[in-house]
């Protein structure tokens, strides 16, 4: 079991550190091939990817933000992350097929 943190952003990595939750692997881009059950993965994943991480038996955990429009698109820091009430929520993906709109 690994807690994996994906992100290329500064201030998320320091809001994690500064939450104490440890941290097995840092990267910026996830190959969910690696992903064995039980590993923790933290992150703000695309939907797909996220089911992928929960089908391979993983668990995924979303960094939440209440984000207003003016900040969205910049770099934050771990403060204005925590300004923003950052929080890691736990989640269950699973992908379904759908019929044609």
């Amino acid at each position: 079991m690994r807690t994996i943190l994906v992100t290329r952003h500064p201030g998320a990595i320091q809001w994690i550190h500064d939450s104490g939750i440890k941290v097995d692997i840092h990267c910026d881009h996830l190959d969910t091939n690696e992903i064995n059950k039980g590993d923790v993965v933290i992150g703000i994943l695309p939907v797909n990817l996220a089911a992928e991480v929960c089908a391979r038996g993983g668990e995924y955990r979303h960094i939440c933000l209440e984000l207003p429009r003016v900040a969205r698109g910049k770099e934050l820091s771990s403060g204005e992350m925590a300004q923003f009430n950052a929080t890691l929520k736990g989640f269950h993906v699973t992908s379904a097929t759908t019929g044609s709109l």
